[in-house]
């Protein structure tokens, strides 16, 4: 009979507290749909920061000083391409941190979409033959790469296509389109990544 009265007394309280502070709790709710609708949109974000990640170049090998057609030696190559990766990747970055900010700087995000079309004009330049891991030089770099070169320069050419239409879309000042172009982007990375990329 005790226990019986404490449930009731609890229940008493809880629909006092829905009486009373029911807008607090409705408000509470909206916010977690509204953040839970929104994940997708942020797991892009935080996955097209990720794409110009390095392709790191590790232990040097017999092969790292051949010299290449475009007069690199393999080991200077890879270094290009890891270099050119970090710009885009810390372009990306500084998009997605702003979209993520309450209130996001639309200059920060012109500049850094105005660099990514041009860090990645040549990018299927940046994979010639021998520049893969049997060179002995580490990459994350797959060898399907050279075994598949049409898909991964139409894969590359996606994702230009989609940071130069990224561009011209910051460049018209509407936040939400950029998000929306943004995530494209990424899409386009990710497509890339899962065939070409090797996992972390």
């Amino acid at each position: 009979m005790q226990r019986f009265a404490k449930r009731q007394n609890r229940l008493y309280l809880y629909r006092t507290r829905l009486f009373f502070d029911g807008s607090s709790l409705l408000e509470n709710e909206m916010k977690r749909r509204k953040i839970q609708m929104m994940l997708p949109v942020f797991a892009g974000l935080t996955l097209l920061s990720a794409c110009g990640q390095n392709d790191e170049a590790g232990p040097v090998s017999d092969s790292a000083g051949v010299e290449l057609a475009n007069g690199l030696t393999v080991k200077e190559q890879i270094e290009a391409r890891q270099a050119q990766l970090k710009k885009m990747g810390k372009a990306f970055k500084a998009i997605s941190d702003q979209l993520k900010a309450s209130n996001p700087d639309l200059a920060q995000i012109q500049a850094a979409a105005a660099v990514v079309p041009i860090e990645a004009a040549d990018m299927v330049d940046w994979f010639p033959e021998g520049t893969g891991p049997d060179s002995g030089v580490e990459t994350e770099a797959l060898p399907v790469i050279w075994e598949d070169k049409a898909d991964f320069n139409d894969k590359v050419k996606a994702m230009q296509d989609a940071a130069a239409k990224l561009e011209t879309v910051a460049q018209g000042g509407d936040v939400t389109a950029v998000a929306a172009a943004f995530q494209n982007t990424g899409g386009t990375c990710k497509a890339c990544h899962d065939k070409y990329r090797l996992d972390d």
